[in-house]
């Protein structure tokens, strides 16, 4: 069994009470309360609320960035590529519901610099992402679509997985996955 720090018990129930009430309606006192710590002590592990709002977005958007990163590295071929992008944002859903709610959710409380910093990555994991799809329609894999409607429609499409997808759905991830995967990319496949 993995002992958790102080720290990390926060962030992680920091994500659930934020999942739960929204950013702006949680308080430190709530998830001091959470975590079994007094306030006086819980200060010694974090500053404030937005830093454990930007340690959660920032986090997220770097798993983001990494796998497309890595996904980049491992193929080039662009059916490949959605395909692995797509199991990508499954996972990522799966793996921490509550701190990708919370990403997905409660962004735009960032303050700057942190909000610039998290647009930026945005963008550029959108432009990445973007370019699998103009590679894939001019190889003549994916049929000729707006590349940018082809995106937002994909991600919008992955946004509710979080929210959905329960052990108690009796759904496997694979299962899941393949379905997924069928719909989004025979939308765009040639």
């Amino acid at each position: 069994m993995v002992v958790k720090t102080s720290k990390e018990r926060i962030f992680e129930e920091a994500a659930n009470l934020f999942r739960e009430k929204g950013y702006q309606a949680s308080s430190m006192r709530d998830l001091s309360d959470r975590v079994g710590l007094k306030p006086s002590s819980f200060y010694n592990h974090i500053k404030s609320k937005e830093e454990i709002l930007q340690k959660i977005c920032l986090d997220n958007a770097m798993k983001f960035v990494d796998g497309m990163k890595a996904i980049k590295k491992d193929s080039t071929d662009p059916l490949e590529q959605l395909q692995a992008v797509i199991r990508l944002h499954i996972d990522i859903a799966i793996k921490d519901r509550s701190s990708v709610t919370v990403f997905n959710d409660e962004w735009k409380h960032l303050s700057e610099p942190h909000l610039a910093n998290f647009l930026k990555m945005r963008k550029r994991y959108e432009k990445e992402f973007k370019n699998i799809i103009e590679t894939g329609i001019k190889k003549k894999v994916f049929r000729k679509v707006n590349p940018a409607i082809a995106l937002f429609t994909i991600l919008t499409s992955l946004k509710w997985i979080h929210y959905w997808h329960k052990p108690k759905r009796k759904i496997s991830v694979k299962d899941l996955e393949k379905d997924i995967i069928n719909l989004l990319v025979n939308g765009v496949s040639s």
